[in-house]
């Protein structure tokens, strides 16, 4: 029933757990298949669904799948005509509406012959259903390729799943049953695609969805085969809930890949600079991915203080190979500076766009004050200081110079440290006086039911001691000295940390089944609700600093403030 696909190679023998080479391994084998050889006469078509699009686009560019002799790339159930001089390979999700649009397109052919790639498990009766329309028999295999995920980074991975903070809402207006689904399917993907069944499953005690999901899990890897995979002793799989840590997604971030992300939206590896002052043409929308940029993958965890200084080293090597471009004298000079040519012109694109992006975030940094906003939200989201905050505070929301999204994260911030304490009615009020609409102002009520102290697991505000202590051990701050603005630890880390030192306690984070007696190797963490780019810098730390220890995070979707409150304000 299931074609099991061998264990990926990892990316440069770099970590086992490499959620990129996974995903990579996958379109590979679909490009280069066999089956799909070049033929004299018969080209080669690759279909897609919108999800499977973003699934490629994150690790393969389109360059490449031309290279892989492929003729085309198109949405399944486009019009076109028929092409019967066409192979198609079909890399889509395992859905009903799939199958019936590959069922009508089976009853009059549109290629030569028929490939099919399941991105996850085709339940039988699925596979039933194709099986009967496939009366001109022009599908020549089926099979299950697990890559049902967004690979970001190395060690981190999106759903990119929309509306998931509904799964932990405590209204329960809700119907969540696909959203759930969908997230089990997900999560069980990302296991597969590595070949890895968990040692042990974790959960956050305190949050009904966290729990939920571990059971699902289980229940689903028991109930089938096909995950019982020899090779070595699995992960820990352990689940988070985002209601449980909601200050993360809140605070402005200092990383390259964080701060984009906050400022500016990166959303599938693409940034929009269209409106930005001074922006060419060309840079009005930007590719920003670690497959594809190796200064990105190389700069991606880098502080702002630390790029300023990475991108002028790019820019100089840059000027150096322009002016040997120059220097032409002869034909050879001629021919060689040919040969260079699509190096230096892919390279003048890649100084470009990263001189716009830098330009752009020191541009809003300087125009949103946000290194006095970041400073707050650091004390706010860290030390106990309540009358300094609230004067702060205050004169934040009074400030004319401070954005009004920035004014709201404060005060969501200050309430959720302060919440017994806080005068809510008299902060809405200053609020709507300093210019946020009122709309806005009720998310407070609004991230109270969903994250506060009653909603979440203890902990939040617990021994900020030994954060800071971390925090010192792991950062080296904007220009090299420890800052105000990096000491915010996420809660997560707390828990890696004890989860790998094997101190991990069970009544603040229950089992399903045995625990294991060795401390974990290896840790998926999945957090129901979204990830934060801020949490994948930490892990990617993490995973530097212990060798041998891999974490990988993954989550619903990849959180910044803007989307984690527009998800708020419809719960």
């Amino acid at each position: 029933q299931h074609s099991v696909t061998p264990p990926p190679t990892p990316l440069c023998g770099k970590m086992d757990m490499d959620i990129i080479a996974a995903a990579r391994s996958y379109i590979d084998r679909i490009v280069s298949h066999k089956a799909l050889r070049k033929e004299s006469n018969v080209g080669k078509m690759l279909i897609l669904d919108a999800y499977t699009t973003q699934v490629v686009a994150n690790v393969y560019s389109q360059t490449q799948i031309l290279e892989n002799d492929f003729y085309l790339v198109e949405q399944l159930g486009s019009d076109h005509e028929p092409m019967p001089h066409l192979k198609a390979a079909v890399f889509v999700r395992p859905t009903a509406e799939n199958v019936a649009i590959l069922s009508r397109e089976f009853a009059d052919p549109q290629f030569k012959e028929y490939h099919l790639f399941f991105s996850n498990i085709l339940s039988l009766d699925l596979l039933q259903a194709l099986a009967e329309s496939d009366e001109h028999e022009v599908v020549k295999q089926v099979q299950e390729f697990y890559g049902d995920f967004i690979a970001v980074n190395e060690d981190l991975f999106t759903l990119n799943m929309g509306d998931s903070l509904r799964l932990s809402a405590p209204s329960g207006g809700f119907d969540t049953t696909a959203i759930f689904d969908r997230t089990a399917q997900g999560l069980l993907s990302v296991l597969l695609s590595m070949k890895v069944e968990p040692s042990q499953i974790r959960y956050q005690g305190g949050s009904q969805m966290a729990q939920r999901l571990a059971v699902e899990i289980d229940k689903r890897i028991q109930g089938d085969g096909i995950f019982h995979f020899t090779r070595q002793e699995g992960p820990m799989l352990l689940i988070l809930d985002r209601k449980c840590d909601p200050v993360t997604p809140l605070l402005s971030q200092w990383t390259y890949q964080a701060m984009v992300h906050e400022l500016l939206g990166l959303n599938n590896n693409r940034v929009v600079l269209k409106g930005a002052p001074n922006v060419s043409k060309e840079m009005e929308e930007v590719v920003l991915s670690s497959t594809q940029d190796a200064f990105f993958a190389q700069q991606r965890h880098a502080n702002f203080g630390d790029l300023a200084g990475s991108i002028k080293e790019l820019l100089d090597d840059f000027q150096k190979n322009k002016k040997l471009n120059e220097n032409i004298t002869s034909v050879e000079d001629m021919q060689s500076f040919m040969e260079r040519y699509p190096a230096f012109r892919s390279q003048s694109h890649n100084v470009s766009k990263h001189v716009a992006l830098m330009t752009e975030l020191s541009r809003l940094v300087n125009h949103c004050s946000l290194m006095d906003v970041s400073q707050l939200e650091q004390d706010l989201a860290c030390n106990d200081e309540h009358s300094s905050q609230f004067k702060e505070l205050m004169s934040s929301i009074r400030a004319e110079h401070i954005k009004s999204a920035d004014k709201l994260r404060l005060a969501i911030l200050y309430v959720l440290r302060y919440e017994e304490m806080a005068n809510v009615a008299q902060l809405k009020r200053e609020l709507i006086d300093g210019g946020v609409p009122q709309h806005k102002v009720d998310i407070m009520d609004v991230v109270l039911q969903y994250a506060g102290k009653a909603q979440r697991a203890p902990g939040l505000y617990g021994d900020r001691s030994f954060m800071s202590r971390m925090a010192k051990n792991l950062q080296t701050g904007l220009n090299g000295v420890e800052n105000v603005y990096t000491q915010h630890q996420p809660l997560m880390m707390g828990t890696l940390d004890a989860a790998i030192k094997g101190k991990l306690r069970e009544s603040a984070y229950p089992a399903i089944g045995p625990i294991p007696g060795a401390q974990p190797r290896s840790i998926v963490v999945f957090i129901v609700g979204g990830a934060t780019y801020e949490e994948g810098t930490k892990v990617a730390e993490m995973n530097a600093s212990n060798p041998g220890v891999q974490v990988l995070l993954g989550g619903n979707t990849i959180h910044n403030s803007v989307s984690f409150l527009e998800e708020l304000k419809v719960l």
